[in-house]
């Protein structure tokens, strides 16, 4: 598969794990990467660090073991170095969201700057940088106030 092809699987995969509530996995696709807030002014490193971080940050339903969200990320650009071992990436995201009590809406969007390092054969995140540019009603998916976020 093509290198660029296996990054961009790498981002999705990060959606897909978080909004099926598997916040090990999430972790597993860092453990050994970093995650960097700058809103929150936080760096996470590691499998244990970055798993702490979304166990106390994310709202996981117990009837359904989600957090009831669909992270869409768009906009993916991918630049591979020419030493073909590192790669840079940028892309939106946008979280939507729908409980029994919140209708369907879009609940906070922003960008992610990532990097990756091939090792092995395969590609893995070294860092992620989250930018927070818009938000709406998180209550339902955040465990903390996240009305100072942008």
């Amino acid at each position: 598969m093509e290198d660029s092809r296996q990054i961009e699987n790498l981002i999705y995969r990060y959606a897909e794990l978080i909004d099926d509530g598997d916040l090990k996995g999430v972790a597993e696709l860092f453990r050994e990467a970093e995650i960097i807030s700058t809103v929150h002014n936080v760096r996470r490193v590691g499998f244990d660090d970055v798993l702490t971080m979304y166990q106390q940050s994310c709202r996981v339903y117990e009837s359904t073991g989600t957090p009831l969200t669909k992270h869409i990320t768009t906009n993916v650009i991918i630049e591979v170095d020419e030493s073909g071992t590192d790669a840079c990436a940028r892309s939106y995201y946008t979280v939507i969201q729908a409980t029994e009590t919140l209708p369907l809406q879009p609940i906070i969007s922003g960008r992610y700057k990532d990097h990756f390092r091939k090792v092995e054969n395969q590609w893995r995140f070294s860092s992620r940088e989250m930018f927070v540019e818009l938000i709406g009603n998180c209550s339902a998916h955040l465990l903390y106030d996240s009305s100072g976020l942008t």
